[in-house]
């Protein structure tokens, strides 16, 4: 029996949405990563993008455990001299709120050129409305 390897194109694409309200931060960004690389279907192929598109709502309202809310230290830089700066998790989240989920499932994709096309598939809003009505997106839900 030859082994199945999918190609460019060949997998459809399907559009879920996420309500973030309650979810814990990294149970959410495991679960979303893997449907935007697709391994959760049977034509999985790793070199291959047959990921789904996910559109992740009310980011604002994400929950984390613990103290991260003032103890996780986001940190950029500008390319500058003196250009680092860090910030709390509480602070990001006052200023973008969908930066906190975004950031946390890029980190779980490949860090490659595959895995920024697959970054794409995510989009990610602040509160409940999403300006993808015409894609049909089905309710993806799980229990925590």
């Amino acid at each position: 029996m030859k082994t199945y390897i999918a190609k460019d194109g060949e997998v459809a694409e399907k559009w879920f949405v996420v309500d973030a309200e309650g979810k814990t931060l990294g149970r959410l960004a495991t679960r979303v990563a893997d449907i935007l690389r697709g391994k959760n279907k049977p034509q999985f192929t790793p070199h291959v993008d047959t990921g789904d598109f996910v559109i992740i709502v009310n980011a604002e309202k994400i929950k984390v455990s613990g103290k991260k809310e003032t103890q996780k230290l986001y940190s950029r830089h500008s390319g500058f001299p003196h250009g680092f700066k860090q910030e709390t998790l509480k602070s990001l989240r006052e200023r973008r709120p969908t930066a906190i989920v975004e950031r946390a499932v890029k980190g779980m994709l490949p860090h490659t050129r595959l895995g920024a096309r697959q970054f794409t598939k995510l989009k990610v809003y602040a509160g409940i409305e999403h300006p993808h009505a015409a894609q049909q997106p089905e309710a993806l839900t799980w229990s925590d």
